[in-house]
Formats: structure tokens, C-alpha cells, sequence
């Protein structure tokens, strides 16, 4: 079923003339706040066709993200790490080191004009590389992002290993996901991740794959090219 999807699928989310997609991967910790000015400027130029798209992979230092859904009392920590306001959906999500983080920015007007297409292309865009590494991973009814089941002697459970938050603009999206690498998963406990306080989060590294980030773009790549296309290198905004 999940190839048949990522075959269906990406056969929408295609740009039909071809034309790739710039994937740059920053070196060392980004800020949030010119990250956000870079990715909406680049957005505004891929809108008005002065600009190609772009996939942008890079690390934040800590830190606290709020959608639009977010609620106040899902901040247990304010504290903790900067809080950022944000016009992206979804709710509170962390970022910091050991996590990657993809800011997508592709032109929906050459890819369908369906939002919910291009969501469920991102989910099997994570799904794919997670699988580069042999990790099954799936989607659940209700709840946002990319899961897996874990299971021991006396116990099973579910734990989230990717987010994603997206705004479009102009048919243009920005922001994207974020892959669990090798983040310190203690940072997570100062906020309620996406609004669900009945599962937890997970990373490769903590599930046993001793990924490195690099090894991470890679499988992000060769996902994405079957889920969206080819990708050309560039050189990052920032």
C-alpha cells in the first residue's frame, strides 16, 4: 500500500516540465528568527517566478515553536528555551541540535494546487527515507507528523520521530518538517509536542540506528526525489 501511495502520489506532486529543485544544507546552528526571514523572502521570489524552488536542511540551536493551533498551556517550560511565534500550522514543536530540520519551498502552482496532496507527500517523503535506514514508520488518524511502534518484553507504544508544520502562500509553501537524528530528547519535556501528551518522541539514534545528519540528508534526498522530483545542489540563503 505504501509504495502504490508514494508512486500515486508522487506522480501529482511532479513538476510536469522537470525542472528540479535547489537542495541546500547549511553547516552549524542556524538562528530561527533569520531563517524565517530568509525562507519567506525566498518564498515571495519563488511566487513572483524571480526565484527556483528550494529545500533548505539545517539545525537550529534550542528552542520552542508555536503554530497557529498552539495552546498556551502546552507550554510547560517557558523558560526553558527561546519561544517563537509562528504563522506556520500545527502547535508547539522543538528544534535544536542532532535534529534536522527541512524547510520546503516548492511552487504548488506547478504541482496540483492541492494542499492536501503536498501534506501527505511530505509524510511519505519521511516514511521513505526512514526506510533507507529500515525503519518502518507510518502515519496515525488524528495525530500529525510520522510515528513508529516500539515494542518490549510486557510493553508496546507509539513514539513520534518527525513533525511537519507548513504555511502556503501565493501557492507557495514554507516552513516543513523536522526529522529526530540525534536531539537530546529531554528538551521535548518543557512542551506538550503537537498538543499529544500520550505518546513520546523518538530519534533514530534512540531506536538503535547510529545515523549521522549526513547519512540523514542523503536518505531525505533519495526520498524526496521519488516523492517530488529531482534536486540540483546550491548554496543556502543564510
Amino acid at each position: 500500500m505504501l509504495s502504490q501511495a508514494l508512486s500515486s502520489t508522487g506522480s501529482k506532486l511532479a513538476r510536469a516540465d522537470g525542472r528540479p529543485v535547489e537542495w541546500a544544507v547549511s553547516q552549524g546552528l542556524v538562528g530561527y528568527e533569520a531563517a524565517v526571514v530568509a525562507m519567506e523572502a525566498r518564498a515571495a521570489a519563488i511566487a513572483a517566478g524571480e526565484a527556483p524552488e528550494l529545500v533548505w536542511l539545517l539545525e537550529h540551536p534550542p528552542l520552542y515553536t508555536a503554530g497557529v493551533s498552539s495552546k498556551d498551556g502546552d507550554l510547560l517550560d517557558a523558560t526553558r528555551f527561546p519561544v517563537h511565534r509562528t504563522g506556520r500550522g500545527g502547535q508547539f514543536t522543538y528544534h535544536g541540535p542532532g535534529q534536522r530540520v527541512a524547510y520546503v519551498m516548492l511552487d504548488l502552482n506547478a504541482r496540483g494546487r492541492d494542499v492536501r496532496a503536498f501534506v501527505r507527500g511530505l509524510e511519505q517523503w519521511i516514511i521513505g527515507a526512514l526506510g533507507e535506514f529500515g525503519v518502518p514508520a507510518d502515519v496515525r488518524e488524528g495525530r500529525v507528523g510520522v510515528w513508529v511502534a516500539r515494542k518490549g518484553p510486557g510493553w508496546s507504544r507509539e513514539d513520534k520521530i518527525a513533525a511537519i508544520g507548513v504555511k502556503v502562500r501565493k501557492w507557495v509553501s514554507f516552513h516543513g518538517i523536522s526529522l529526530n537524528v540525534e536531539p537530546d530528547l529531554g528538551h521535548f519535556s518543557g512542551i506538550v509536542p503537537c498538543g499529544i501528551n500520550e505518546h513520546g518522541v523518538t530519534s533514530l539514534v534512540d531506536l538503535g540506528v547510529p545515523a549521522t545528519l549526513d547519512e540523514a540528508d542523503e536518505a531525505l534526498r533519495v526520498s524526496f526525489r521519488r516523492v517530488f522530483g529531482e534536486t540540483v545542489p546550491a548554496g543556502p540563503p543564510v
